[in-house]
């Protein structure tokens, strides 16, 4: 019989400590990676620019002066100049990040959600209903995404609404790919053939069992894919297939800003600037959640 006076009481600090969480482990990792805090740092930036833009510009960004057209960098009122129609390029860029990060993030979550139910579903079930569903993707998925993204925006016609469409429809089975080949993986898994045993339907092991193990390689695919289709959204604005003036749109002011790269160069090279530091963090921002998720702790 264990005396129960002489037992003594394990002291709080010597409790087992409690087991953290999957991916709170990877944050912890991407927060010890300086390169990952650097630009999460800086897509954070962005976003907030995105979010409270409208109330840190100055200036309207959409006035305009044939008398105030292209100034340069630094002009007294013009910080970072004025575009070909005498609008301030500051206020411009400012409020062009939220309309930008929207075309280059919304395709790629509604993708994210639609390509990778198709992508699990097809994985898990394999056979003829794999067979029917990824030789449909695959047509799709034969085509350059610069490609299938201009045929796309052409036939349904210029605007947001129909250059958003586009680019879902461009990268849905890209992720459907993915969702397949990462669900084949782990569908003839122990634990997955465990859960069979026990009479679970179909639905309830793709939810319970697959989804935990299958949302972390979809979801750093689809971080990668969001600075493609920030590109991918610049080049139909340029291309007139997107973003219609006078809204600001970094792809679409290069486009209007492209006759004056003689003239001020340095002007005219800040949308795509801004482009570039968005769309290679994000990218940087993909790869550091892909090596913190591969490190075992």
């Amino acid at each position: 019989m264990v005396d129960t006076a002489t037992t003594k009481a394990v002291p709080a600090s010597q409790a087992l400590p409690a087991r953290q969480g999957y991916w709170h482990g990877v944050f912890r990792r991407l927060l010890r990676d300086p390169g990952g805090v650097i630009v999460g740092t800086i897509i954070l930036l962005l976003l907030a620019l995105a979010l409270f833009g409208p109330w840190l510009i100055i200036k309207d960004p959409y006035q305009t002066s044939m008398f105030l057209r292209l100034k340069p960098i630094g002009t007294d009122g013009f910080p970072l100049g004025s575009d070909e129609l005498g609008r301030d390029m500051l206020s411009r860029l400012i409020l062009g990040t939220r309309l930008s990060l929207f075309m280059g993030i919304v395709p790629v979550v509604f993708a994210f959600f639609i390509g990778g139910a198709i992508g699990i579903i097809a994985g898990y079930a394999g056979g003829k209903t794999n067979t029917i569903i990824m030789r449909t993707v695959d047509v799709f998925y034969a085509f350059p995404s610069v490609l299938l993204a201009i045929a796309l925006s052409g036939a349904m016609g210029a605007g947001i609404g129909n250059a958003l469409l586009s680019l879902t429809l461009v990268f849905v089975p890209q992720v459907a790919r993915i969702a397949e080949s990462v669900t084949a993986q782990v569908r003839h898994m122990d634990y997955i053939d465990a859960a069979r045993a026990t009479g679970a339907s179909a639905f309830t092991i793709i939810r319970v069992q697959v989804l935990g193990n299958v949302l972390g390689p979809i979801f750093v695919f689809s971080t990668g894919l969001i600075s493609v289709c920030m590109i991918l959204a610049s080049g139909l604005s340029f291309l007139g297939l997107g973003v219609r003036p006078p809204e600001p749109e970094w792809g679409l002011m290069l486009n209007t800003l492209r006759t004056a790269i003689y003239t001020q160069p340095w002007v005219a090279a800040l949308p795509g600037l801004m482009i570039f530091i968005t769309s290679i963090s994000f990218n940087i921002l993909a790869d550091r959640l892909r090596a913190a998720m591969a490190i075992k702790e």
